[in-house]
């Protein structure tokens, strides 16, 4: 393959050759941004390749289905929205390409949203700039179709990025928990939040101490390059990489396992998530943000706490999953997180998983359940989305006056009883348009 740039400058009026656009095709496809993702590789091959075909008109979600991601002659895309979810994340990769590696290119693609056809235009001369990294990048959220081997240099530069952005979050957390305690010492109040005061209130339930539990993102790492969940023993006894699923791994891919957990990562859609309840007036003498590794069995039996992130990335979910009916499951063949509903009752759905329109609108889903600790002497709330940004939304939720008075509303209750409620969310460009309850369970044995 020639993978040579071509740094003759071109007008924006000439038209690319076929052989220009195979070449850039080829070296995007290359790239250490789809070295990792099989499937995202095959999607632009395929698509670049079709758009290279003379006459060639808008490229279908359902032939690419078919030809791309293997679904059969049944397949619906109406109800199968495995083409829209990888085509959002192929469109991150691209631009993310032409923003590091690709910056001297001087001939750009695009999969304009709303089709999936490849376009090609050539930069101005003054676009022609040094590689820079972008500004924010999530890798805790991006996973892998099938387990290559990196090269060393790429992997240690992946690694670095991740240490810096551990650091970044890490001073954004000392910042925003000096901020609280600055709100705890000023005259912020409760006012015109009573429903949100009585919920939060009856969670601590007299607790000296209320811990904030963050996801960690290694685990969700780890899980995406084994392809195997961790189990919480091994994630309380530090044995982040078992002898079983060393024996099946590349030398190389554990010594990127061990770099993974020499780090402590957080992504910034679940640090939001966190946020909004350190913003809340006090709550308890003393609130905490620990990372789920570095939390106690001895803090479960003994506080009231939240849990954020599914069971993927904060392995302490475990414990309470067997309690829930709505449960964040993951699908590690299409790279798709979605929430179960172990009983279904009318108008509900087994199964609901995220999806993207052609208008770039997500529709996400996120569980917030509302339990007993396992001592009964206090409560845990978990918050669980089918990304970091639906978590978000999900803490949104319970900090809402709007919100959790209208649910109260909806329970016909004066105090709310332990619950579990599952929510519809939709965004575009992680902006939160609306968020819904579309279905809930009370737990009144438990209360």
């Amino acid at each position: 393959m020639d993978s040579a740039v071509n740094t003759e400058v071109k007008t924006p009026t000439d038209e690319p050759s076929v052989d220009e656009r195979r070449r850039l095709i080829e070296r995007v496809a290359s790239s250490a941004h789809f070295r990792r993702s099989v499937r995202l590789r095959d999607f632009l091959l395929y698509v670049g390749g079709q758009s290279l075909k003379e006459g060639r008109a808008e490229i279908h979600e359902q032939e690419i289905g078919a030809k791309v991601f293997e679904r059969g002659p049944s397949y619906d895309p109406s109800q199968d929205n495995i083409v829209r979810v990888n085509a959002t994340e192929l469109r991150k990769r691209i631009d993310l390409y032409f923003a590091t590696d690709g910056a001297h290119e001087p001939l750009v693609l695009k999969i304009p949203r709303g089709g999936y056809k490849p376009v090609f235009h050539w930069r101005l001369p003054d676009d022609l700039t040094r590689p820079t990294p972008p500004t924010e990048i999530a890798p805790a959220e991006v996973a892998p179709s099938a387990p290559m081997v990196a090269e060393r240099s790429t992997g240690r530069t992946a690694y670095l990025a991740w240490a810096g952005a551990a650091i970044v979050l890490a001073v954004a957390c000392v910042i925003l928990l000096r901020q609280n305690l600055t709100l705890r010492s000023s005259s912020a109040q409760w006012a015109g939040r009573p429903t949100v005061e009585a919920f939060w209130k009856d969670f601590v339930k007299g607790q000296q101490e209320v811990d904030i539990v963050l996801p960690d993102a290694s685990v969700t790492m780890s899980a995406e390059i084994t392809h195997q969940s961790m189990m919480l023993s091994d994630y309380l006894d530090h044995n982040y990489i078992n002898q079983q699923e060393a024996a099946s791994l590349s030398p190389d891919r554990v010594s990127d396992l061990t770099d993974i957990f020499s780090h402590s990562l957080v992504t910034l859609g679940d640090f939001h998530a966190a946020q909004q309840i350190l913003a809340l007036p006090p709550i308890a003498p003393s609130l905490r943000l620990v990372l789920a590794r570095f939390y106690t069995a001895d803090s479960i039996k003994r506080n009231s706490f939240v849990l954020l992130g599914g069971r993927k990335a904060n392995p302490w979910m475990g414990l309470f999953e067997e309690q829930l009916n709505f449960r964040l499951a993951f699908d590690p063949q299409h790279n798709e997180a979605f929430v179960t509903n172990r009983h279904p009752q009318r108008g509900e759905m087994s199964s609901y998983a995220a999806w993207t329109d052609a208008n770039d609108l997500t529709t996400g889903y996120c569980v917030v359940g509302y339990l007993p600790n396992p001592n009964r002497t206090g409560n845990v709330i978990m918050l669980a989305g089918t990304d970091s940004d639906t978590t978000n939304a999900a803490a949104e939720f319970l900090t809402s006056e709007t919100s959790l008075a209208k649910f109260r509303n909806t329970l016909k209750v004066k105090k709310f009883p332990h619950f579990e409620v599952l929510l519809k969310t939709s965004r575009v460009s992680n902006t939160s348009l609306n968020t819904e309850v579309i279905a809930y369970r009370i737990h009144p044995e438990n209360n």
